[in-house]
């Protein structure tokens, strides 16, 4: 189970638990606040790789959203 906050909801993707838990400990918990952030940013989190960008990439772009930058 994702070590995630109770009071934080999230629509993030099935991204691994690594990925997931840099996100979440970044404050990071919706597809929203990574609009916020480049892919460089994101990628310097520890546990964060580029098959965990690229699937934050495709989501994103589902929702007409993308990466800062």
């Amino acid at each position: 189970m994702p070590n995630q906050q109770p009071d934080q909801p999230t629509d993030l993707p099935k991204i691994g638990a690594p990925a997931t838990n840099a996100l979440n400990g970044a404050g990071y918990y919706r597809l929203e606040q990574l609009t916020h952030i480049t892919e460089a940013e994101l990628m310097a989190l520890h546990g964060v790789g580029p098959k965990a960008v690229r699937i934050l990439k495709e989501a994103l772009a589902a929702r007409g959203l993308a990466l800062k930058g």
